[in-house]
């Protein structure tokens, strides 16, 4: 674009932060360019106690993303980070007083696809799985539909099913739902969790392998989705999650129940497993399945197969 500089910018910003409320003395916001197709912006102004002062009658925050927008546009140096000041005049005829200063914060680059972080999160969840039994060559399942900066629905570049084999037994586990954020840079493990299902193995044949594994990649979806799932969890204990469709019964519902498995060695602390049981109708009976996730009814359903929580 043409060129734009921090005095356009102050020149552009002056008129609309000096329509401050009456018991403003000063103001200061920051905000971010736009990085993995986000942008953030916070702030306002202050009373002379240095007290927030609202401002609710105007979108001052879009205002000043969209100054930001254009020195971004127009930088011939890199920058990440904005913070603008103002400052009541001291009298009614001085000039308003507003600064703008931009700089690079290194800390808050997003993660590209290419970061290690990811694998490092990979390779401890397989070692976690390969602790319980023989995980099978390649992936059960994956879905890898991801933008520029390796993002799937699961908000990292892992979104898929391991299966692990054990005596007697065998398990569906997500392996993705704990990547570490893509194209941002918070230090979490993703959603903090993984899902698993637990199997009698001579139950299953590939058909049905098939799938439980559809239906365990959909559940990682409703997870990432509700993103604290494994807090509600943790404090329940266990959770009416989702109903299944038709093609599951007499199984309706599955419930999300607390697993004493921990996953160590994650980028970010060590990361829970939640168990996911599908359960029929009149294993939830009694129990009242609106109140608190139905987590008495949960917990309930999960004491009648002998799963401890």
């Amino acid at each position: 674009m043409a060129s734009y500089s921090i005095d356009d910018a102050i020149r552009e910003l002056a008129p609309a932060l000096s329509k401050a409320p009456a018991r403003a003395v000063s103001g200061e916001w920051t905000a971010t360019t736009m990085q993995a197709g986000h942008s953030s912006s916070t702030g306002g102004y202050r009373d002379a106690a240095g007290k927030p002062v609202s401002d609710d009658s105007r979108d001052l925050l879009g205002v000043i993303g969209d100054v930001v927008e254009k020195l971004d546009a127009a930088a011939t140096e890199h920058f990440n980070w904005v913070v603008v000041r103002w400052k009541k005049p001291a009298l009614p005829f001085m000039r308003t007083q507003v600064t703008i200063e931009t700089s690079f914060d290194q800390s808050i680059v997003p993660r590209g696809p290419d970061d290690p972080i990811y694998e490092r999160a990979a390779s401890a969840r397989r070692a976690f799985w390969q602790s319980r039994g023989t995980v099978r060559g390649g992936l059960a399942a994956e879905r890898a539909t991801a933008n520029v900066y390796a993002q799937t629905k699961w908000f990292g570049p892992h979104r898929r099913i391991l299966a692990i084999d054990a005596p007697g037994r065998m398990f569906l586990a997500t392996d993705g739902l704990s990547t570490p954020w893509a194209g941002i840079c918070d230090p979490e493990n993703g959603v903090e969790c993984e899902l698993f299902m637990e199997f009698g193995a001579a139950t299953l044949d590939a058909t049905t392998i098939a799938d439980w594994e559809n239906l365990l990649i959909n559940l990682g979806d409703l997870v990432a989705d509700g993103y604290r799932v494994a807090r509600d969890v943790e404090k329940h204990g266990a959770i009416l999650f989702c109903r299944l469709t038709a093609d599951y019964l007499p199984l309706i519902r599955i419930v999300l129940g607390r697993d004493l498995g921990r996953i160590d060695g994650m980028p970010f602390g060590s990361v829970p497993l939640i168990r996911a049981t599908a359960i029929a109708e009149t294993e939830i009976e009694g129990g009242d399945p609106d109140e608190d996730w139905g987590a008495s009814a949960a917990r309930q359903a999960l004491a009648k197969r002998g799963i401890a929580l």
